[in-house]
């Protein structure tokens, strides 16, 4: 039980992630098939509905999935990189004013200034401390760049399979990234992103959650910087 407690945080965010993935897989099953009885139907042909399994590794779900989570990826990669240079006074996901920048070894407890428990990698120097030391965006980055490109091929097949079903010609994976609704769909879900991240560093100066460590204190000050509750 205790080690539950102690990884209750990721564990909670990992089953509900798990629960939603597997009910938009099945409401997507049924919609698939839906759609392609009412297609079949417009046309008078015979519908062709697929089973769940190869729904799962359909373009149709592959898309819808991936664009979520490049840009869930591309929101954490940017934060990460954007409070080493930028601050917000009053926000608790901001270092406080004067302190921007990757600041000094003693600061990060790297090299000779390291802990007796600080990993191995923060201790030994040259490139195995400086890849650890931007570890957490490298990974950020490759995975959204990974989910990035997984949209934009499963996107591409959806795409030339609705062109062939209204006998269109259908598009070199060039010319889909290049496209209208290509971007579309990407911009839609960046946007949405920036903004979630840009208000919620922007609330924290003035509203409090009370236990949260991504709040102040309930009467720390407006103006406190970086001061988590």
């Amino acid at each position: 039980m205790r080690r539950l407690r102690d990884q209750g945080l990721t564990i909670f965010f990992l089953v509900i992630f798990l629960g939603s993935l597997a009910g938009q897989a099945v409401a997507g099953f049924h919609l698939y098939n839906e759609d392609e009885v009412e297609h079949a139907k417009l046309l008078g042909q015979q519908p062709e509905t697929i089973s769940f399994p190869r729904y799962l590794a359909s373009s149709h779900f592959a898309q819808a999935t991936t664009e979520n989570w490049q840009s869930e990826y591309l929101q954490f990669a940017l934060f990460a990189f954007a409070t080493v240079w930028l601050v917000q006074k009053g926000s608790t996901e901001s270092k406080k004013p004067g302190d921007e920048g990757r600041e000094s070894d003693e600061e990060q407890k790297v090299g000779r200034y390291a802990d007796p428990d600080s990993p191995g990698w923060a201790r030994v120097g040259g490139w195995r401390t400086r890849l650890y030391e931007n570890s957490l965006l490298i990974v950020m980055t490759l995975v959204w760049l990974w989910s990035w490109f997984a949209q934009s091929v499963s996107g591409w097949s959806e795409y030339n399979s609705q062109q062939v079903d209204h006998k269109q010609p259908v598009v070199s994976w060039l010319g889909y990234i290049t496209s209208s609704d290509f971007w579309f769909t990407t911009l839609q879900n960046w946007q949405s992103e920036f903004l979630a991240v840009g208000s919620f560093a922007a609330f924290t100066i003035y509203l409090r959650q009370r236990g949260s460590p991504e709040s102040k204190p309930v009467g720390a000050a407006h103006a406190e910087t970086g001061v988590e509750g």
